[in-house]
């Protein structure tokens, strides 16, 4: 990421956009249709600064009595840059948020801005910022194995070659963030430590749904 290259670099606060079941990976591109005021709002913000965004899940039940609108944050989300923003004519902000690195959700500020900010804390990803993995590539075969299974299982169909030729990294983190887990398998994805972790989680939630089966009708995928 342009300008983003230690941790030092990256914002101590920054405002968080809380979407359950939506991941965004370090390196991934997550496009966002913004018509809420308070993200207009935020955005009008974040554009006239660093351009950061957290994007987040809530836990459920973790919010005080006075503020149901506000349920708690998890653990651990990814700040995204906006590399992409058009706005509509009806006023609705189109944006596209590339993945920085993750971050360990701090202190939530008690702030005039209708949309939250948190402190956030970036120590434990600092291998986020680095574009090359230090980790020997793995044997695609099980993940698109899985893969196979789950697409199957669903009536789903992708562009196998660009799969079959995909660089892993890149392939692992799209496939984490388009197939359409649960919120707690795409927070599970997002908390695996290494790319490695990731990779095995991934095979591993491919080949549980192929297993359990699904009563409900199969979702698309763009």
């Amino acid at each position: 990421m342009p300008g983003i290259r230690k941790l030092s670099d990256l914002p101590l606060v920054i405002p968080v956009f809380p979407l359950d079941g939506v991941l965004l990976l370090p390196g991934g591109q997550l496009p966002l249709n913004i018509f809420e005021p308070r993200y207009l709002n935020m955005l009008d913000d974040v554009m006239s600064g660093e351009r950061m965004i957290g994007i987040i899940q809530t836990r459920p039940g973790n919010a005080g009595p006075d503020d149901e609108h506000n349920p708690g944050l998890a653990p651990i989300g990814c700040a995204g840059r906006v590399t992409s923003f058009a706005e509509t004519s009806d006023g609705r902000y189109l944006i596209t948020l590339t993945g920085v690195c993750r971050f360990r959700a701090g202190d939530e500020l008690p702030v005039r801005t209708p949309y939250r900010q948190v402190r956030a804390d970036f120590s434990s990803f600092a291998a986020d910022l680095r574009e090359d993995s230090a980790e020997p590539a793995a044997d695609p075969g099980p993940l698109l194995a899985a893969l196979r299974r789950y697409l199957d299982h669903r009536g789903l169909a992708i562009d196998w070659t660009s799969a079959e030729t995909a660089p892993s990294d890149a392939l692992i983190n799209s496939l984490s963030m388009a197939l359409p887990f649960d919120a707690m398998e795409k927070q599970a994805l997002l908390e695996a430590p290494t790319m490695a972790d990731r990779r095995e989680t991934l095979v591993a939630l491919l080949e549980i749904d192929a297993v359990v089966g699904d009563d409900d009708e199969p979702p698309s995928i763009q």
